[in-house]
């Protein structure tokens, strides 16, 4: 089976600025727990990593905070993946976390270490994309990115870092970070239920031909809802393979990047990318719950 017909691939690729990905790709929030925030069990982590490049993936997104107790993304990515070979790892910078995991959020002087970090625990003398994280937790950021964003400029300009996005944005920090640099990516919390304002954000990231990277897609939202539900059944998959499939049929600039530690779980998710709906699945998705 050839590169272009694993089944990751089968809802096509975009380009992260000199980087081409297959838009159905893995996020690796989830490596270092379980379920039920414990640790996870270090070969169970580092099979999903393997198998997920067996299936085509070739998109992984980590950051340094991804951590749980003496489990780190970045760690295990390094160990199951490395050298890398026809992949893009994308991170991203601005949030930071202790030790005792308390979360805290870098000055413009701060972002260098934090990159730095990033390239000492993946092994790389570059990283591919580095996107910068304005805000708290899920609250949209506001004000000005553009001293933190330049700063990433320059050490783009340094060769430490190939390709920048931004994350947790509004559409003015996409024109004002356009204006400091060029933007391959915006990641937001995105979903068929959650952050629907960031509709007019996808299609203005597709005019400029960047992509649209959103996070929790399928844990976006409170509960399950009978409108996926009974799509859903209709094509015997999961709400969540369902969740994604509506993701990424909202526009060729816009990837997926579900994360999981579980074997069945991932290729589930995988499975998604060849989940065709149809115009009644999307008249019922959008409709009232």
């Amino acid at each position: 089976m050839t590169t272009n017909t694993l089944p990751a691939a089968a809802a096509g690729s975009w380009k992260l600025g000199s980087f081409e990905v297959n838009r159905l790709g893995f996020g690796a929030m989830r490596l270092a727990t379980t379920s039920d925030w414990q640790v996870r069990d270090r070969e169970s982590a580092l099979a999903v990593l393997r198998r997920a490049v067996e299936l085509g993936v070739n998109h992984i997104d980590t950051a340094a905070f991804y951590f749980h107790g003496p489990r780190s993304a970045n760690e295990l990515i390094n160990r199951a993946l490395a050298p890398y070979a026809g992949l893009t790892i994308t991170t991203k910078v601005g949030p930071g976390r202790d030790f005792e995991g308390t979360f805290h959020t870098a000055r413009p002087d701060q972002l260098r270490a934090q990159v730095e970090e990033n390239l000492r625990e993946l092994g790389l003398d570059h990283l591919d994309v580095v996107n910068y994280r304005i805000g708290q937790n899920l609250d949209r950021g506001t004000g000005s990115l553009a001293e933190g964003f330049g700063v990433l400029a320059e050490l783009r300009e340094a060769g430490l870092i190939r390709e920048l996005g931004i994350s947790n944005v509004g559409p003015e920090h996409l024109t004002e970070a356009l204006a400091i640099a060029p933007v391959v990516c915006v990641q937001n919390q995105y979903g068929l239920t959650a952050r629907r304002e960031d509709d007019e954000l996808v299609r203005l990231c597709a005019e400029h031909g960047i992509a649209f990277v959103p996070f929790f897609a399928v844990a976006s939202g409170t509960g399950e809802d009978a409108r996926v539900a009974e799509v859903a059944r209709r094509h015997d998959v999961t709400p969540a393979q369902v969740r994604l499939a509506w993701t990424l049929h909202q526009g060729p600039n816009v990837l997926a990047i579900p994360g999981t530690g579980d074997l069945a779980h991932l290729e589930q998710n995988v499975a998604a990318a060849a989940l065709e709906l149809t115009e009644d699945d999307l008249t019922t998705l959008e409709g009232d719950a």
